[in-house]
């Protein structure tokens, strides 16, 4: 069975148990998205947060930013491929460029060099692409281990995998592995003081953390600058009930003169 059908099967077998009156319709499947952000919770608490700890203790800021620039370089081919295919030629010509300079005077993008040169960082992906040409969120899925997700966003995070990151195609297979890993952790231990900061903050980190995430999405979709939003009343509004013709208005009827009553003969 293809991942397509599987995660088809999964939507329609949480979707029958996930309807209510109070159900955020963006969040359909509410029920299975909350058991696997408490998966998440326990993963990221028993090996997540404190591997992420350990490597932030480990290694000097200057290292892990070196880390991060090598990999944000070699994403940047694929940022200036969806900036084409959303009509953003301009853009996407500037990713190459970052990429160009960063790879060869920033040793191989471990140097943000384009940045100090007034080039300009971007995040597009495929989900966004999408997005732009009208394809819809779907419902709210929320994925294991990675998160906060859409079933567009999902799909789209397939194809990022599979056809625009360089780390897919390191060879031999332990190195494309390690890369994985090394990726993963240095993401997430530049997000432990925001995480803490969310688990303080938020009163229903799941709702706090679906807001946001689609907030942040539609914000990406259109850069920065999204549509109004449509409001959506709750009750149509009440329309007047007609008022009745009016009879015209007719005159009371006048009683007869009463005759002067008359004395009996004789008296």
């Amino acid at each position: 069975m293809t991942f397509a059908r599987c995660l088809s099967a999964v939507l329609l077998l949480a979707a029958g148990c996930a309807t209510g009156p109070d159900r955020d319709p963006r969040d359909p499947l509410e029920p299975m998205n909350r058991a696997i952000t408490r998966f998440n919770d326990v993963a990221d608490e028993w090996v997540g947060t404190p591997v992420a700890t350990a490597y932030r203790n480990v290694l000097h800021e200057q290292i892990r930013g070196r880390i991060r620039n090598f990999f944000a370089n070699l994403a940047d081919p694929w940022i200036g491929i969806n900036d084409v295919l959303q009509g953003k030629f301009f853009d996407g010509f500037e990713s190459g460029m970052r990429f160009v300079f960063n790879s060869t005077f920033g040793l191989f993008g471990l140097h943000d060099v384009a940045s100090d040169m007034g080039i300009e960082k971007r995040d597009e992906d495929f989900g966004q692409t999408l997005g732009r040409w009208g394809v819809g969120d779907g419902p709210y899925i929320v994925l294991p281990i990675l998160s906060s997700s859409t079933l567009r966003d999902t799909v789209g995070w397939g194809v990022d995998i599979f056809a625009g990151d360089p780390v897919t195609y390191f060879r031999p297979i332990a190195v494309r592995n390690s890369a994985y890993a090394l990726r993963l952790v240095n993401r997430r231990a530049d997000l432990l003081d925001a995480s803490r900061i969310l688990e303080q903050a938020a009163l229903d980190k799941y709702v706090f953390q679906r807001d946001a995430y689609l907030q942040r999405r539609r914000s990406q979709i259109y850069d920065g600058n999204p549509p109004r939003e449509p409001r959506q009343r709750d009750e149509e509004p009440e329309v007047p009930a007609k008022e009745p013709p009016k009879e015209p208005a007719t005159e009371p009827a006048t009683e007869p003169a009463t005759k002067p009553a008359t004395k009996p003969k004789g008296q």
